[in-house]
């Protein structure tokens, strides 16, 4: 039976087995671990279902469409991810290099999704298999955001300057607001509405609703800190965190603000805010430990669902050029976005080039890119737009992913913490 309790009980066994095995004989990043392990049983399903008399495709299909993943995704899990991430961050750090972190979530992400649209746009246009520019820049905003999870996971032993790692982390768990609000407005031109472009309106929509999440979060953030003074039980702190991240990201979005910077701000402000003992240490990792489960247990089952999205793609009907020049445009889009904001912060980007280099690389796409793929209406570019889309997710995981501890020794050796 097709339930979403079956889902879960399925992932959850596939996570722990994947990530046991992977652990005691292969030591890939569990992440990488988990997307392969998915990849390789959805292509063994596919292989066997013409011989087997149980239709196990339109099983796992009617699966994945009861448990309405692209809701779960972006209503609940990403909320919950993004809070945990932001509980690890150097706030000191952060503080330094709030600039590059904002230019790069900012104007990185508007840029990147310019100049992966126009580039499809042109592919699509050349194969013979055109899509209106509109549903091109949708595709472009899709994927503009990075990874934070994956991300985080990657560089959290990684041998860089203190000041790059933070700038990648701080970037990626702030990009994803940016990357939800210019996704809806790109749909909104896809569409045909007008007048959405122009004097500043993209900038003025991002930061309203980037300005207004951030203060949001700051606001329910410090109210969650002050109430946890008042109490000294651990277990109770726990709670109010969890009632924290989830009021707040349902909150934000139902007053149209950022819900993703709602929670990165509240969990920054409750990091910087939580209870101290006798000794003026602060006590946030009574919490720390609880919230770093939910982060392996969530992005274990996201990483899981990304390979099993394999079943709800249809790959038929899609010309191969457009999919296989959308990987290297992909990584050329990210640096555009990377090197334009950096040279206007900095002013002469000789001395930023490693920095640069390593931003590129490690501008992983993953989870929020599939939902917002799979929340597309369904139109006769559907099928072409989530093909490409799901073709650059897989080859960021696993090309960049599993080459990033290679890019990081060639460009910066071994020069952990140094800043």
């Amino acid at each position: 039976m097709a339930s979403p309790a079956n889902l879960i009980a399925i992932l959850l066994f596939l996570a722990a087995l994947v990530a046991t095995i992977n652990h005691r004989f292969i030591h890939l990043p569990r992440a990488i671990a988990l997307l392969l392990g998915s990849l390789g049983i959805s292509a063994v399903i596919a292989a066997i279902d013409p011989f087997v008399t149980p239709d196990l495709a339109g099983w796992v299909r009617g699966m994945l469409g009861e448990a309405a993943l692209p809701q779960v995704l972006l209503d609940i899990v990403l909320g919950l991810l993004l809070f945990a991430a932001s509980l690890h961050v150097d706030l000191t750090e952060l503080r330094r290099q709030k600039w590059t972190v904002l230019m790069l979530a900012t104007a990185g992400v508007i840029i990147s999704t310019v100049v992966f649209g126009g580039g499809i746009w042109v592919l699509f246009s050349a194969t013979g298999s055109p899509v209106p520019l509109g549903w091109c820049m949708v595709l472009g905003a899709v994927l503009a955001p990075t990874d934070a999870v994956v991300v985080d996971a990657l560089l959290r032993r990684a041998p860089l300057p203190t000041a790059l790692k933070t700038a990648i982390s701080g970037e990626s768990l702030f990009n994803d607001g940016a990357g939800v609000v210019l996704f809806q407005i790109m749909l909104r031109f896809a569409h045909g509405e007008q007048g959405l472009f122009g004097h500043g309106q993209v900038a003025a929509a991002l930061a309203i609703e980037g300005i207004g999440g951030g203060a949001f979060g700051c606001v329910t953030g410090f109210l969650a800190a002050r109430v946890m003074r008042w109490v000294d039980e651990p277990g109770l702190r726990l709670m109010i965190s969890l009632a924290l991240v989830t009021s707040t990201y349902r909150l934000a979005d139902l007053l149209g603000i950022s819900g993703p910077t709602a929670v990165v701000a509240c969990g920054l402000l409750l990091r910087m805010r939580y209870p101290r003992n006798a000794e003026r240490i602060s006590m946030i990792d009574e919490i720390t430990g609880f919230w770093h489960v939910i982060d392996e247990l969530l992005n274990a089952m996201l990483f899981l669902l990304i390979g099993f999205e394999f079943f709800v793609i249809d790959f038929a009907r899609v010309f191969l050029v457009p999919v296989i020049g959308a990987l290297p445009l992909a990584l050329f889009s990210r640096l555009a976005g990377v090197v334009l904001p950096v040279l206007v912060l900095r002013g002469d980007g000789r001395h930023e080039r490693r920095g640069m280099a390593i931003l590129t690389w490690a501008g992983l796409r993953g989870g929020v890119s599939i939902a917002l793929a799979l929340t597309l209406p369904a139109t006769e570019y559907r099928a072409r737009l989530l093909v490409v889309c799901y073709a650059v997710v897989v080859f960021s995981m696993l090309v960049q992913g599993l080459t990033m501890p290679q890019v990081i020794r060639r460009l910066y050796g071994d020069q952990r913490g140094r800043t």
